[in-house]
């Protein structure tokens, strides 16, 4: 059954107590005005044959976590953290500031859903009519901007990223590991500590989260695995080296300045790849026959 917003505001809405903290010509305060016109409930009304059963999330609601997902480079897991935590996306979803965030599984359902259907890039045409005849996202636009939100159902993942989710996923699922030395700081949820305006500071991270991973494949070595484990570790040593080069200083590493061929884009699903649009564009989805 599909679900709709609630036009009056909530008793701790978001907008009604903290719009004023948001930027005038962000995309958050655009999204929190626009919202349910740019995403209307008839728009997705196709996705649900049936009314009964417990009402969906709200269509608007989804589809501006895709977009603000899709802008800020984030995996399910952590947009629906943004959504729950951060007052600007509470605001651009119209939103309760108490509100809780659904299952990050729901945004996969919704793409699934929307893959499937017949127009399946509605909430991408919507936002390019809004770029166009506004420039409100201009200088924002990310790869789901100029390509699709449908490409894959995981979260396209950069050098950092990729080596903090797999050293985490081998230290989980190998105990015997548990005594190698890591650098704990760069594993807590989200980015690492690090100025990303520096590039010394980013080499720095670069390096302790190589050193990390090359000393549990190492270690690893030692130990019998079964066939999870295993992978997890090859998995491991593969996204180790594929973007990284040896840095000026011996024993360091920096970001590689090419482009490793066939490249993991995402421990979630490994077999995610880079799909050539034109040679001026790629996505990151599965190549796929076409229909005959």
């Amino acid at each position: 059954m599909q679900g709709s917003s609630r036009p009056d505001p909530q008793l701790l809405d978001a907008a009604e107590f903290c719009r004023h903290l948001v930027r005038d010509n962000s995309v958050y305060a655009f999204l929190a005005e626009h919202r349910t016109k740019l995403f209307p409930d008839e728009m997705f009304a196709d996705l649900f044959a049936s009314d009964r059963g417990r009402p969906s999330v709200p269509g608007d609601v989804i589809a501006t976590v895709m977009v603000l997902q899709s802008l800020e480079g984030l995996s399910d897991r952590e947009a629906c953290c943004q959504l729950e935590t951060s007052i600007a996306w509470k605001v651009a979803c119209g939103l309760a500031l108490d509100a809780e965030a659904f299952h990050p599984t729901v945004l996969v359902l919704w793409r699934n859903k929307l893959r499937a259907s017949d127009h399946p890039e509605r909430i991408l045409e919507a936002v390019r009519a809004v770029v166009e005849e506004s420039g409100v996202i201009a200088g924002k636009h990310r790869r789901a901007l100029d390509s699709t939100l449908l490409d894959d159902a995981v979260q396209r993942q950069d050098a950092i990223a990729l080596l903090q989710s797999q050293i985490r996923r081998v230290r989980k699922l190998v105990p015997g590991l548990s005594h190698v030395y890591v650098h704990e700081m760069n594993l807590a949820p989200g980015r690492p500590p690090c100025d990303f305006e520096d590039q010394d500071d980013i080499d720095r991270v670069i390096s302790e989260l190589v050193e990390d991973a090359f000393e549990l494949v190492w270690a690893a070595d030692e130990l019998t695995f079964d066939e999870a484990q295993a992978d997890a570790v090859a998995l491991l040593a593969l996204v180790a080296g594929q973007d990284v080069e040896p840095g000026e200083r011996p024993g360091s590493w920096k970001i590689a300045t090419r482009t490793a061929p066939d490249r993991i884009v995402s421990v979630v699903d490994p077999e995610s790849r880079h799909v050539h649009k034109t040679t001026h564009s790629y996505r990151d989805g599965y190549e796929v026959s076409p229909r005959r």
